[in-house]
């Protein structure tokens, strides 16, 4: 089985489940720390002709990160192109299976046992907290309505304040983000890379997480201990 993920948490997944299965990834796929394959550009602008290069068995994409003329032309051209759809916690560990199952996994994979006992009973939040989740600046873009960061926040007692916005990323200005006045203003360090020196600057008065985008964003080997390290930096962060 040959494969290229255009995914960096499925790339992940895949790697430490069924070795030598990849033969392309992203730049964005980071993990495992020594993954050795073919680079095919970004998330949005993969090389296709680099992909039918490596002429994979399977592309595996998702449906939110990737673009749908991209996956077409890799169909077109003749490539068997496998989408998942991931908006919450339990649908990533659905689409986990079908994935690693697609790939040849022999057997389900003892990490993924572990995330799904870790999501059974994360740690107990207390009070419920309000959060806005911001992940982009220039302009400012937050998590809106129907999510995967979102559930996995839901899940440790975070409700952020745009859950019921009609999009799903929308763009609030920070003045306006400021003043619906959350609990907690939640700062990944990924896909924008927030840190203690750009971010909490635009929110004075108010107490921000800075936390894991890996443990946020990514459904792979990380849901393992996710709940874990986003507890603790929320909890570290709460009033």
């Amino acid at each position: 089985m040959r494969v290229v993920s255009l995914v960096p948490s499925l790339t992940e997944a895949v790697a430490v489940t069924v070795p030598g299965a990849l033969v392309g990834a992203t730049d964005w796929c980071t993990h495992p720390a020594a993954l050795d394959v073919a680079r095919i550009r970004g998330t949005k602008n993969p090389d296709t002709d680099r992909i039918l290069a490596l002429a994979p068995d399977l592309v595996i994409a998702n449906e939110e990160e990737n673009r749908a003329p991209d996956l077409d032309a890799l169909r077109s051209a003749g490539l068997e192109v496998l989408v998942t759809e991931v908006r919450t916690v339990t649908q990533a560990f659905r689409e986990l299976e079908r994935v690693l199952g697609a790939c040849g996994a022999p057997v389900r994979p003892r990490w993924l046992d572990e995330a799904e006992a870790a999501w059974a009973a994360p740690p107990e939040p207390g009070t419920r907290t309000t959060a806005v989740v911001p992940i982009w600046r220039r302009p400012w873009m937050v998590l809106g309505r129907n999510t995967f960061a979102g559930d996995v926040l839901a899940r440790l007692g975070v409700h952020h304040l745009y859950a019921a916005h009609p999009e799903r990323y929308p763009r609030v200005p920070p003045d306006e983000l400021r003043a619906a006045d959350p609990d907690l203003v939640v700062l990944p360090d990924e896909p924008y890379r927030f840190t203690a020196e750009d971010g909490p600057e635009a929110f004075p008065g108010l107490r921000c997480a800075l936390v894991s985008g890996r443990h946020l964003t990514w459904y792979g080997p990380s849901l393992a201990e996710a709940p874990r390290v986003l507890g603790e930096a929320l909890r570290a962060a709460r009033p």
